[in-house]
Order: structure tokens, then C-alpha cells, then sequence
């Protein structure tokens, strides 16, 4: 085999690899999705098309470099009974999103601690106590108590490219960090859903023994927090459904 026909093998798998990113998180939408943007003369500007996956190959593109951790042996039976039971949910449509729409994103993310990385078991374990379920696009989601149906309140991916954990190679699976995405409409009201992110970030970051950044990948603390949900409270008051109005008696 020469090495010419090799090189050609190599870039045509490649290629595929490509391929198959793209589609997996790039998936067009229906006709009429999407939303437009006012201009400041209040006329409508051109249709935006945000997608979650193009949100994760630009939050892929600008990770910052960290690098290793050690597996806790003495949580194996947690783990091997997580990846059990998420494994046959790899192509499922648990955490699925009700519509591709929406017009805003929240992201934080848990990093490897200087030196070290984020290894896959430990992923899972700690996604496993936090509540976290493991499904559509091979990420964890945590879902609406009782109503799985309405989609996730927030999802977490990997920060490394595809973005998804996959379960065959979880054993060795390593990554500098992991992304939370909140995007918004949300299945519940926007600070309702920071009050449930927030809280399993730092729950998550504790297991894993890494720290919380926010979307500039700085700490987070509680100026950016009480300017998020500050944000966050605006854009309720601007979601929430307008009063009923009832007609006059006369």
C-alpha cells in the first residue's frame, strides 16, 4: 500500500469525522425557526439561526488549556451502575428541547484545577448525584421533577470536540473542563433555572475537585451572580405572559 493511498485514506476519514460533526450539531431547522433582531430604528433586521451546537463549537474553539486528575476508585459500583443504566439511553430523546428556538445562553463551566484534568468516571459520578440525566446528544440534562417531556432546564457537555460523553470510551475519557449551557426560553421561568445551575455547578465542581468559571472564564463570583440574575429577572418580566384583559360589563 503506497504511502500516497494512505494519505488520501487518512484525509478522506477525516473528512467523515467532519462530516459527521457538523450534522450531529448543526441539524437545519424547520422552515420559520430562528429569530430576527431590531435594528435601532425598530425595523426588523435580517433572521439570526442560533444553534446550541454552533454555541459549542465557539465555546470549543476559545477553551482555555488546562490539563490531569485521578479516578476515585471507591466510587467504581456508582459508576459502573450510572454508565449501566445511561448507556442504552445514548440515542434516546430524554432532555430533547420542546423547539430549536431560543435567544439567549448562560454558560459556566467546571475546570481541571492547574496540572490536572477531568476524567471521565468521575464525570459521571458526579452527574449521577447531582441529579443529572444522561441523554439526548450524549450529554447530561437536568429535567423538569416529574415532566421530562418539557425538555431540560440545563445541560452539560463536554468542552472537548464533539462536545458528547461517549459511554463505550467513558473509562478513558479526559477533559480540561466541562460546560454548563442554560438557554433560554426555558422550560421554567430563566431564574428559576440559574437557582437550579448554579447550585449543581458548585456541587459538581466540589466532587470533581474543580473550580467554576463563568462564560469569560473567570471565577464566579458574587458580582457576576447578582448581575445574572439580575439579567435574568428582566428577561421574565419580558417573557411572562401578558394579563388577560376581560371585556366590560355594561
Amino acid at each position: 500500500m503506497s504511502d500516497a493511498w494512505l494519505l488520501r485514506l487518512g484525509i478522506l476519514v477525516a473528512g467523515l469525522v467532519l462530516i459527521a460533526a457538523i450534522y450531529f450539531f448543526g441539524r437545519p431547522r424547520k422552515p420559520g425557526q430562528g429569530r430576527r433582531i431590531r435594528t435601532g430604528t425598530g425595523e426588523r433586521g435580517p433572521r439570526t439561526e442560533p444553534t446550541l451546537g454552533a454555541q459549542i463549537e465557539s465555546e470549543l474553539a476559545q477553551a482555555p488549556d488546562y490539563s490531569s486528575e485521578t479516578v476515585v476508585q471507591a466510587e467504581m459500583e456508582l459508576l459502573d451502575r450510572a454508565v449501566g443504566s445511561t448507556a442504552a439511553m445514548a440515542a434516546s430523546e430524554v432532555g430533547k428541547r420542546e423547539s430549536d428556538d431560543f435567544d439567549k445562553i448562560v454558560t459556566l463551566y467546571i475546570a481541571a484545577r492547574a496540572g490536572n484534568v477531568l476524567r471521565g468516571p468521575d464525570i459521571v459520578v458526579a452527574a449521577e448525584k447531582t441529579g443529572l440525566t444522561y441523554g439526548h446528544m450524549n450529554v447530561f440534562h437536568r429535567l423538569v421533577e416529574g415532566h421530562p417531556e418539557r425538555g431540560p432546564i440545563f445541560s452539560v457537555a463536554n468542552i472537548m470536540k464533539p462536545g458528547s460523553f461517549d459511554m463505550a470510551d467513558i473509562q478513558s475519557l479526559e477533559t480540561p473542563a466541562i460546560a454548563f449551557f442554560l438557554t433560554l426560553p426555558a422550560p421554567v421561568p430563566s431564574l428559576d433555572a440559574w437557582e437550579a445551575m448554579e447550585p449543581t455547578a458548585r456541587r459538581m465542581a466540589e466532587l470533581l475537585d474543580g473550580v467554576v468559571l463563568d462564560e469569560s472564564r473567570n471565577a464566579l463570583g458574587r458580582q457576576r451572580i447578582a448581575h445574572l440574575r439580575e439579567e435574568l429577572r428582566t428577561y421574565d418580566r419580558q417573557h411572562e405572559a401578558p394579563p388577560i384583559t376581560r371585556s366590560p360589563r355594561w
